[in-house]
């Protein structure tokens, strides 16, 4: 066992990557740390401004839509009136919309079972 003095002074190490093949790493003694912090900080906020604000508007009002899809889609249509006369082509347009929910509810179930067999592979 080595003996060491409590005033001795370790040097800490950093390394960096993007992830590919550009690697730089450094020492920093600990005299010099919170200088090096000052710094890097200044560096990583000066390189934030070029970043692009969220669309808390746009991402809300999609959500919303989607919620209204997904309503339209589990609310069953109900298709009345006569089948001839007046409001026949509203009972048509009734009668498409019930077709057009059904084909989205099957569309729907085969995504779901698709995600259901993703899952139990990928585990």
């Amino acid at each position: 066992m080595t003996d060491h003095d409590e005033t001795q002074e370790f040097p800490c190490i950093l390394k960096v990557t993007d992830g590919s093949k550009t690697k730089f790493s450094t020492k920093v003694s600990s005299s010099e740390l919170n200088k090096f912090h000052a710094a890097y900080g200044s560096l990583l906020k000066s390189s934030m401004g070029e970043l692009r604000k969220r669309d808390k508007k746009r991402e809300k009002a999609n959500a919303e839509q989607a919620a209204k899809r997904k309503k339209r889609m589990t609310e069953p249509v109900t298709v009345e009136g006569p089948k001839r006369g007046n409001g026949r082509r509203k009972r048509q347009r009734q009668l498409k919309a019930a077709l057009k929910q059904q084909e989205s509810q099957k569309k729907f179930k085969e995504r779901e079972e698709t995600r259901k067999k993703a899952e139990v592979v990928i585990p």
